[in-house]
């Protein structure tokens, strides 16, 4: 059976993602992330659920994770296997072996078996996407953005157009997208921005500071998004409704 081009693209992001994640775990801390005071723990729950997104996906594109089938229980069984080789093998290059970073990557590893029990790819793709944002966000006792300007700028663009174009194609699996309609502009742009506020809104309960470049930036990544899939929709619809006009009737 032919590989599609999201089933292919999951594949290639997981070659690449497991390979980066290995490496990262056995290099020594880098020092501005320990001034940053970034959580470590959260930092392993996070990079295990982004794992087992991709190798779930990969091997089974769009189903759901059955417990009464076989498939999910080797999938959690291999990762957690990895994980423990991961935390014994970092003792070998001078980083520490930590149950609670085990702990936390085997909870990481479970927590999306259970979310891809109730979702399909591109749900969880969306709420994976929700969660990271959160939690890079909050990750550190910090501002990062203060620390790395550039880089907080770039997460931000990328992570907010990558969270827009999965809102707009669950919208459309959820119900025919009709572009020319006031409704799914609002909920294209809406959505993504109430989310984007609502995570600012969090920052500043936990006492960090409102970052307004990052805001502004993060509202032109939905915009530019929302506005290319619109014009792109927008002349791919005219040029059907044009070619349907002018087709010579049927006999």
């Amino acid at each position: 059976m032919a590989l599609t081009l999201r089933q292919k693209v999951t594949i290639v992001l997981l070659a690449l993602y497991w390979p980066c994640l290995f490496v990262l775990a056995h290099i020594p801390v880098p020092q501005l992330v320990s001034q940053a005071g970034v959580s470590d723990k959260s930092v392993h729950f996070l990079s295990y659920l982004i794992l087992v997104f991709f190798l779930w996906f990969s091997i089974n594109f769009d189903r759901k994770v059955d417990w009464r089938r076989a498939r999910g229980w080797l999938v959690f069984c291999l990762l957690v296997l990895y994980g423990v080789f991961d935390e014994l093998s970092q003792g070998y290059v001078g980083r520490n072996c930590d149950i609670m970073d085990l702990v936390l990557d085997i909870a990481g590893i479970f927590s999306g078996l259970v979310l891809f029990s109730l979702f399909t790819f591109w749900p969880s793709a969306l709420l994976l996407t929700v969660i990271v944002i959160f939690g890079v966000t909050n990750i550190a006792r910090v501002n990062l953005a203060d620390m790395m300007p550039v880089m907080g700028a770039v997460f931000h663009f990328s992570a907010y157009s990558v969270f827009t174009i999965l809102w707009i194609v669950n919208m459309r699996l959820l119900r025919p997208m009709r572009l020319f309609k006031v409704g799914w502009l609002v909920s294209a742009l809406v959505v993504p921005m109430v989310f984007l506020f609502a995570v600012k809104l969090f920052s500043l309960l936990i006492g960090r500071s409102f970052d307004l470049p990052d805001v502004i930036i993060s509202i032109a990544a939905i915009v530019i998004v929302t506005g290319v899939v619109f014009l792109s929709s927008f002349r791919k619809t005219a040029f059907i409704e044009c070619e349907a006009k002018f087709e010579p009737a049927q006999e």
